[in-house]
């Protein structure tokens, strides 16, 4: 594990995680300091892992500000499992259908497998613009009487993301920030529930962080399966079934990192904005020559996808990126192109160098 095969990561997923953490983590893979065992075989009921779960929460709240009104779960099964039980648990007959964005590929997979499981209207469809824009929330006619209103903070795909947003009336804001959540301060208060899987910015799959407020965990049913209640995994503090152990573990070095080694969200932001702003200039000056997926005011920080107009082209570059050690730039399979993923962990000298790779070819091939 070398701190240039971390740097030069630009995978969408799993991404790029800190070259602290990966020291850290291969450390513990032989043996953790604290208990002379291997991470890999620690058991969930130990000591050890009871007093990690409870500063993993602990450190997430002083990470987000989060308030005592919301409670905190580690589960399993990523997003694709949360699109299916968020309506199993918080849509119902005394409630409004609950309402949709549908913004790019993974806000139209949570709308469809929640619409396996329960009626649900879409507020607002992207397909006429081939998602390459997104909606004011607060402009669009939604039923205050409506269950909740689900969006996707920032497309991996299509390279799109929200900025703060604020619902219609008293509508539950549910959001799904797997993406983009740490990446920056967000005003947890204006949301009845987060949820983010793991493999962006905050460790290797396996695990998907919830943040639900307890207002709205007064919504759900009686008779559902254990393992898809919220309050299961609540009571039990993260440990009703045996949890992703090493995944919990990792996700809580990376929330010290941000803590310790970064200054918190905000700090973590700058730098983040310091990181697109570089690419997308460097893009930008190639004129027609590029073309990048999203319209400039919903461009995502995270995420940036972009194409030189022929398919040749794009398997020439990413060929070309690979001969200078990054990886991870080809574009989802549903948009082709090129996707460069900017998270945390993604160095601002990673990205000087994908940019000068850039320019490079452009000079050479263009």
């Amino acid at each position: 594990m070398t701190t240039r095969c971390n740097e030069l990561n630009f995978s969408g997923g799993p991404g790029a995680l800190p070259a602290s953490v990966l020291q850290q983590t291969q450390r513990a893979i032989e043996a953790l300091p604290e208990t002379g065992l291997s991470v890999l075989g620690m058991s969930h009921r130990s000591a050890w892992f009871i007093s990690l779960v409870e500063e993993a929460m602990e450190n997430l709240r002083g990470l987000l500000g989060l308030s005592d009104d919301y409670d905190i779960a580690f589960m399993q099964g990523g997003s694709s499992l949360q699109f299916a039980t968020i309506p199993m648990n918080f849509a119902g007959p005394a409630w409004a259908p609950p309402q949709y964005i549908s913004s790019g590929y993974w806000s139209r997979r949570a709308t469809a497998e929640a619409q396996r499981v329960h009626r649900c209207g879409v507020a607002w469809d992207g397909e006429a613009s081939r998602y390459s824009e997104l909606p004011d929330l607060a402009q669009l006619d939604i039923d205050p009487r409506a269950a909740y209103l689900h969006y996707v903070s920032n497309e991996t795909v299509e390279g799109l993301q929200f900025g703060e947003q604020r619902t219609p009336s008293s509508v539950p804001l549910i959001a799904d920030m797997s993406s983009d959540f740490l990446s920056a301060p967000v005003d947890t208060g204006r949301y009845s529930m987060i949820y983010a899987h793991a493999q962006k910015n905050l460790g290797p799959s396996g695990v998907t962080v919830a943040l639900v407020k307890r207002a709205l965990l007064e919504r759900i049913p009686k008779g559902l399966p254990a393992i898809l209640d919220y309050r299961t995994h609540i009571a039990h503090r993260s440990n009703y079934n045996t949890p992703p152990v090493f995944a919990i573990y990792v996700l809580t070095l990376v929330s010290r990192w941000l803590r310790d080694d970064i200054g918190g969200l905000l700090a973590m932001q700058k730098i983040n904005e310091r990181k697109s702003a570089m690419i997308y200039g460097t893009l930008d000056a190639l004129g027609d020559a590029v073309r990048i997926h999203a319209k400039a005011p919903w461009r995502s920080r995270m995420n940036v996808a972009f194409s030189f107009g022929a398919e040749s082209l794009d398997r020439a570059f990413v060929e070309f990126a690979r001969e200078r050690n990054m990886t991870g730039l080809e574009g989802h399979r549903s948009l082709g192109g090129m996707r460069a993923s900017l998270y945390n962990a993604v160095t601002e000298q990673a990205v000087a160098a994908l940019c000068e790779t850039i320019r490079e070819f452009a000079a050479t091939r263009l």
